[in-house]
């Protein structure tokens, strides 16, 4: 208790010291323009950004290659089936934003499609005329509560993120993420710390697969892939805040963050 007490603490802490009211679409777009967050730890970054880029050439882009060849209805309810997990981050974070009616929606949605949709395999509620479901997480409701992104950080495995989004992402591992508590933090009879550790390297490799070829062509056609990577991230990043439905180019998949929040 002590602990989670002193995370939190902490947590609240390092948050503060860049927060500042964002009190329109306007100002958030500015506080989170991609030329507007600073590269405080390049040379680290890029260290990392190689270090990853190695790890996907031995595992993540082979065991891509081999999930693309798996039938179209298979890799559907894949992925169907981790976007109904996801709903356990997104609901409280449309609560933490004051949207409660998608946070309705969305509990609606994860509810039939875990049931009647056989563990979410199934997107019966889209079927039902549900509004497209749309992730939340921590660091967007950071984001729209006027704390700034920080410096641009890249973390190993995870990639792409800033300090407030890898700050953010605490708050999964102090009871934000009711998915990682009943499987990782608590000792049930149904689910186990692998069923939490597995949809989250399956989740890498369908966004991996998903973005197979976009990626491979920013990567061929960049003077500087780095740069590449963290231009299309901090823009992606910044239409999620900003609930904008503008496709970013080069991305055809929804989130850059399968791995690290969901």
């Amino acid at each position: 208790m002590i602990k989670k007490f002193v995370i939190i603490l902490i947590t609240t802490l390092t948050l503060a010291v860049n927060v500042n009211a964002a009190s329109d679409g306007e100002l958030l777009l500015k506080k989170n323009e991609p030329s507007e967050v600073k590269d405080c730890f390049e040379k680290i970054n890029r260290a990392t950004f190689a270090f990853n880029q190695v790890l996907d050439g031995v595992i993540f882009k082979p065991v891509a290659s081999a999930y693309r060849i798996l039938p179209s209805p298979v890799k559907t309810g894949v992925s169907n089936s981790l976007d109904n997990l996801s709903n356990l981050v997104t609901i409280p974070n449309n609560i933490l934003q004051g949207d409660f009616k998608q946070a309705g929606l969305n509990t609606g949605r994860f509810l039939i499609n875990t049931t009647v949709g056989v563990l979410g395999l199934i997107d019966v509620a889209q079927h039902l005329g549900m509004s497209e479901y749309e992730k939340e997480d921590y660091g967007q409701s950071l984001a729209k509560a006027g704390v700034g992104p920080g410096c641009y950080i890249v973390l190993p495995v995870l990639g792409p993120s800033t300090a407030r989004d890898t700050i953010a992402s605490v708050g999964n591992f102090v009871g934000g993420d009711a998915w990682y508590n009943v499987t990782v933090k608590n000792d049930t009879h149904y689910f186990r710390d692998i069923d939490y550790y597995s949809s989250k390297v399956t989740a890498g490799i369908d966004f991996r697969a998903k973005n197979y070829d976009s990626i491979d062509n920013l990567e061929k056609n960049s003077i500087d892939f780095y740069a590449s990577v963290k231009s299309l991230y901090l823009q992606d990043r910044q239409q999620k805040i900003l609930n904008s439905k503008k496709v970013i180019s080069t991305q055809d998949d929804s989130d850059w963050e399968e791995i690290d929040n969901k």
